[in-house]
């Protein structure tokens, strides 16, 4: 049984913690017996209309359970996780839902609308149905990106992993075999789509950041000379930019 749960606006300009740590820092709150399959960070729509912090972006979390059983905990885990995590000024949001459930398929469809126009809490909470979406202080927009973490990520096509199989503790270059055994896959993306071998290296620059494709974690990579690699993206060193609400 797989459990989504977004998080959305949890800091403000100038935080040193951003959504995306406050997602990866709630795996120490996992229940014995689940294991986070990673952590997806999802671009939404930028518009000056639309007030954010930095990017627009929100966060997935993703939980492998037993079942359904655990899915209580793991809400009242992220409850407590957001309201002790989220800063005052900001705008939480947090959305959990579970595996089968209905509201999957509108939250999709709601999730790819806010890479493409600007969206209500009205809709975020017609999306969302029975499962679980809750404000947590502020305007409670957070409830917003919340909801579009979960579906873009259950979709199995956007977004890209902050956290997935210790991705951070991986050295640089990294073989190709070694991320294969992590599950990541390498795909090129070289006009004659040549497939790296085992023994090859990828250079992330420090920055291995995998795309969430067909449901499994891609890192896509161009060739540099024989047997390297060299992966797409780096980080972005972009000052924060805080909008104002229209």
């Amino acid at each position: 049984m797989r459990i989504y749960i977004g998080f959305d606006d949890t800091d403000i300009l100038g935080s040193d913690i951003g959504t995306g740590k406050v997602a990866r820092h709630y795996e120490r709150l996992i229940p014995t017996g689940c294991k986070m399959w990673g952590v997806v960070r999802q671009q939404l729509l930028v518009d000056p209309a639309i007030p954010y912090t930095s990017h627009n972006s929100s966060a997935c979390v993703v939980v492998d359970c037993p079942d359904a059983s655990f899915a209580e905990v793991l809400k009242d885990n992220a409850v407590a996780h957001i309201e002790a995590m989220s800063l005052p000024g900001s705008d939480p949001g947090l959305c959990v839902v579970c595996q089968g459930d209905p509201a999957l398929t509108a939250l999709e469809s709601f999730g790819f609308l806010c890479t493409t126009r600007i969206v209500s809490q009205k809709e975020a909470l017609q999306a969302s149905g029975s499962a679980h979406l809750s404000g947590h202080g502020g305007t409670n927009d957070g409830i917003i990106g919340a909801a579009a973490a979960v579906g873009l990520t259950a979709s199995g096509w956007s977004g890209r992993f902050i956290e997935y199989s210790g991705l951070r503790s991986f050295s640089n270059p990294v073989s190709v075999g070694e991320l294969r055994q992590k599950g990541i896959r390498i795909v090129s993306l070289d006009r004659d789509a040549c497939v790296p071998g085992a023994e090859d290296n990828v250079n992330t620059k420090d920055w291995l950041r995998p795309r969430l494709w067909g449901h499994i974690a891609i890192l896509p990579v161009k060739p540099v000379e024989a047997g390297l690699w060299e992966s797409l993206g780096e980080k972005r060193n972009a000052g924060k930019q805080k909008k104002q609400e229209a």
